[in-house]
């Protein structure tokens, strides 16, 4: 699962992309509304962290922008702020929830579990392509013949295959998605994890192989 990042203290920033990251999120991090708002034009996200108080354009502000745009991506607001006036205000403009600083990172955590929800339980939890299914809740590949704990990118690589069953996903969508913007990462980091699912594939002696389109990308085909 791939969230946007907008706090503009540099050390609260890191320390939660850390968090979030050792939680098994995707991160992206930016430090201004205007960047959030320019982050959720250009790419897919399935969660906001929005701060309240940030430089260039507040976080009030970009999430009117990112409501008037049509994007209803779940928001959580960020604010050293208690005022219930304050609250009222996020959640009018479209916010999904309210934390107030300082929070403890399991409240947090729990806070993203929760307007994330509907988008990652039943009935489809659990992906089925061909003879292997993927439990999006464990993180668990697994055929007749076994199972594999995914790491989180091989997670995410393989959520997003078997999501789009038969069609064909552009490695540059792939990095965007799972590796994100900013990251050093080079392209054929997509090859690698390519390589290690199929692998594992192998081994569970499943009957869905990851194809490559030359110059294109990538796609789940059931053998037989």
């Amino acid at each position: 699962m791939r969230l946007l990042l907008a706090e503009d203290e540099k050390s609260l920033s890191k320390a939660l992309t850390v968090i979030l990251e050792h939680s098994g999120y995707s991160v992206d991090a930016v430090y201004n509304g205007k960047e959030a708002v320019e982050y959720l034009e250009n790419g897919e996200y399935d969660g906001v962290i929005l701060d309240i108080m940030m430089p260039v354009m507040d976080g009030m502000t970009a999430l009117k922008k990112i409501r008037e745009a049509g994007n209803q991506v779940p928001v959580l607001m960020l604010t050293a702020k208690a005022e219930v006036d304050d609250k009222v205000a996020g959640l009018d403009q479209g916010a999904n929830d309210y934390l107030t600083k300082p929070f403890a990172s399991k409240e947090l955590l729990a806070r993203i579990r929760a307007m994330t929800r509907t988008q990652t339980i039943a009935p489809d939890s659990v992906l089925r392509v061909g003879n292997i299914s993927l439990d999006r809740a464990t993180k668990e590949l697994s055929s007749e013949d076994g199972s594999f704990h995914l790491a989180n990118k091989e997670f995410q690589l393989m959520e997003l295959l078997m999501g789009n069953p038969k069609n064909v996903i552009a490695a540059e969508r792939i990095m965007e998605k799972i590796w994100g913007y900013e990251s050093d990462a080079e392209m054929n980091v997509v090859w690698a994890y390519i390589s290690y699912l199929r692998k594992k594939l192998i081994a569970l002696k499943a009957n869905v192989q990851i194809k490559a389109m030359r110059n294109t990308g990538y796609y789940l085909e059931v053998t037989k």
